[in-house]
């Protein structure tokens, strides 16, 4: 068990708090502005927001995940919650059948939930891994609080597109222990382009900095996994479409100095990428140096 500096944040939450937090998350479906898109739709009454989701939570896949960050997988695994559809509509998605909804998945209650999280954590698993948890952030808050109940004592990570908005991000503060967005552009106007979105990077650099307010730099505890702290994913693309060097240097005055990156080299084009000629290729080896090392040039903490 860890310990007590390594105890997760909803540990030290009275069930008062967590349930206060829960219901002002329940509050912002009723007219969805649990994200940027700010759809305002009445989720809660069935209509599905511009991500395509509505008033359930619909899962994809739930299992110990190897191929994660070493500091993530440590001996037992990320014990990973893949949801199904996401708030970005990004042309080039790997993931394109989960995000927007081609694959059906499982329709799971709060209870089924809750339930996936101890399962994981019976498994060994080292932390449990949401990924693209933003459009059910309210149903995620209300698991986490019934699991923690129910014997949940592993470091909730939080892996998202980065586009997030901070009223909600400021609900989840003591909900989440490990941060870990996608910085996927140093430009608004890429993120309007190529993933559909206005205001992306505007909002990123909100998000990254409530982020960091939240959980600080990436800490490692006694067995060399990570229990708390903001973890930056950046996907290196094709032509410096991602904007590398002005976002190393963004975390670097506003995030932190330690800010720990994952600079990755793992794009090809994928969904509709083909359909765009400037990202219709894999990167090259000299696109993928250049970026490292503009995180290197700015003294950032590189992890793979």
């Amino acid at each position: 068990m860890p310990g007590d500096q390594e105890k997760p944040f909803y540990l030290a939450m009275s069930e008062a708090q967590r349930a206060e937090r829960v219901r002002r998350l329940k509050a912002r479906l009723r007219r969805c502005t649990i994200c940027p898109r700010r759809c305002r739709v009445d989720r809660l009454a069935g209509e599905a927001g511009k991500c395509g989701a509505a008033d359930t939570v619909i899962v994809s896949s739930a299992g110990p995940h190897f191929g994660e960050e070493s500091v993530l997988v440590g001996s037992g695994g990320s014990g990973t919650i893949f949801f199904v559809y996401c708030n970005l509509a990004c042309v080039f998605c790997q993931n394109w059948p989960i995000s927007r909804g081609v694959e059906r998945g499982e329709t799971v209650t709060i209870e089924d939930l809750a339930a996936m999280m101890l399962r994981l954590q019976r498994q060994g698993c080292e932390n449990i891994n949401l990924v693209t948890p933003t459009p059910y952030l309210y149903q995620i808050a209300a698991a986490i609080d019934r699991a923690a109940a129910g014997g949940l004592r592993l470091p909730v990570v939080y892996n998202s597109s980065g586009y997030e908005a901070v009223t909600s991000l400021r609900l989840l503060d003591g909900f989440i222990d490990i941060y870990m967005p996608d910085a996927k552009y140093s430009s608004d106007l890429a993120g309007e382009l190529y993933s559909g979105v206005r205001g992306y990077y505007t909002h990123l650099q909100k998000a990254l900095k409530e982020m960091q307010r939240q959980v600080g730099d990436l800490a490692l505890g006694r067995r060399g996994t990570v229990y708390r702290g903001l973890l930056v994913r950046h996907l290196v693309m094709p032509g410096g479409a991602a904007g590398t060097a002005a976002l190393a240097r963004f975390l670097k005055k506003e995030i932190s100095p330690a800010c720990a990156v994952n600079v990755m080299a793992q794009y090809y084009p994928a969904y509709r990428a083909g359909e765009f000629p400037a990202l219709n290729r894999r990167i090259t080896a000299a696109e993928y140096r250049s970026a490292r090392d503009a995180v290197q040039k700015a003294g950032l903490r590189l992890i793979d």
